[in-house]
């Protein structure tokens, strides 16, 4: 039985509590976050509100990181110094140097696990495509499409005003709404070679961060990619993705994968919803936490690691530099 703590008890956390609260191979020992009022989430847990004193008197033997992103990595590095496993919410770090700093943090402590919440990996529809892809059947990818179009009020960034600020979110459509996408892409595509792109804000909120992105990938390989992301709109999509490969065409669009042939389109795989307004998160965080206690456990790797979030960093600043210079960027 694993002892686990959760430092922050914002909106993911939502998501992580009631896992853990229904793993037969975990103790919630603690949960802490600056606002009291937050303590309602596991109101049968002993509650803290400095996580340094959570360590200290709870010896967790985990510790999941909910906090807002510019709190990862040096949270993160106290946890890890305390010799406490950690489970990180996206994105791993504020910006690529940042990631670097984390990864280097894991190669300090091999003592410790790091396991970093990239869950929508674990999709359906991600594996289904990825087992077409490592196969080789169907030649190679030739071109990468993602679209993220999703709403964000001006209301979400009152509520919490780190959301709008470059020094504390390190970005916003991108980094916040998107990584996910960005992470997939990376890994359907393959190494990438350079990005043109551009940032934008499209709505008038006085938020320092891009509501809105574009970019033209070159992968190593010679495959192309295709990104879009905002949080213009008027309602949450699901995220759709579009892999071209020599022999065959697929797309993941409505949480489902399909195979295209003409104007056929066949039925792979589908992912599980989570109930409710939010079902365009994915649900596959409880799948990917499952995992990573199997593994604490066994002694195995499958989670993604520290290392694993770094790519999808580089990107992003590849994005934003591009943005300034007006120049394709190497990643």
């Amino acid at each position: 039985m694993k002892r686990v703590a959760v430092i922050g008890l914002g909106e993911i956390a939502k998501v992580h509590v009631p896992i853990l609260s229904k793993l037969e191979t975990v103790e919630l020992c603690a949960v802490c976050d600056l606002r009291e009022e937050r303590r309602n989430l596991a109101p049968n847990v002993p509650f803290y509100t400095d996580y340094k004193e959570m360590l200290e008197k709870e010896k967790p033997d985990c510790v999941h990181l909910c906090l807002p992103h510019w709190l990862h990595y040096p949270v993160a590095k106290d946890v890890a110094e305390a010799g406490v496993n950690i489970f990180c919410e996206k994105p791993l770090a504020l910006n690529a140097e940042q990631a670097r700093q984390f990864e280097q943090l894991e190669q300090q402590h091999p003592e410790i696990k790091i396991g970093l919440c990239l869950q929508n990996r674990y999709n359906e529809t991600t594996e289904a495509l990825m087992r077409i892809i490592e196969s080789g059947l169907e030649g190679a990818v030739t071109s990468v499409k993602a679209n993220v179009v999703w709403a964000r009020s001006k209301e979400y960034y009152d509520a919490e005003p780190w959301r709008g600020k470059m020094n504390t979110a390190g970005g916003g459509a991108m980094i916040n709404q998107s990584i996910h996408t960005l992470d997939l892409m990376s890994q359907f595509g393959g190494e990438i070679d350079t990005i043109r792109g551009n940032i934008c804000q499209l709505l008038e909120y006085g938020i320092e961060v891009e509501d809105t992105a574009v970019a033209h990938i070159l992968y190593k390989n010679g495959a192309v990619g295709t990104f879009f992301a905002t949080v213009s709109h008027a309602v949450n999509t699901s995220v759709e993705i579009a892999v071209e490969m020599e022999k065959g065409s697929y797309r993941i669009q409505d949480n489902k994968l399909w195979k295209l042939e003409g104007s056929e389109m066949t039925l792979l795989a589908e992912d599980a919803r989570l109930p409710g307004a939010k079902f365009y998160y994915g649900a596959s965080h409880a799948k990917l936490i499952r995992m990573f206690y199997e593994d604490l456990e066994s002694g195995e790797c499958r989670y993604p690691r520290a290392a694993d979030g770094v790519m999808s960093m580089r990107m992003i600043d590849a994005v934003r530099a591009s943005s300034q210079s007006g120049k394709p960027e190497t990643v």
